[in-house]
């Protein structure tokens, strides 16, 4: 499955929604997302899983590019 991630690049500072950034990532689970990004110094502000109609509009974005299990980016 995928999900969207939204995540302030600094786990230090207050959340910014002007500062919030996404990526995608290739999960089975939001606990399997959470492990996976929990080497990167970001904060989780919120994970959304993708599927059906959603997905595909996600898709139809520019900047659609998710990571999978070897954190290689994929279009």
């Amino acid at each position: 499955m995928i999900f969207k991630v939204f995540y302030q690049e600094n786990a230090d500072e207050v959340p910014v929604r002007e500062k919030t950034k996404t990526l995608y990532i290739e999960a089975e689970s939001e606990r399997d997302v959470r492990r996976k990004l929990e080497d990167r110094p970001i904060n989780i502000e919120y994970i959304q899983p993708l599927e059906g109609a959603h997905l595909e509009y996600e898709k139809k974005s520019r900047t659609f590019k998710y990571w999978r299990f070897h954190h290689e980016a994929v279009s």
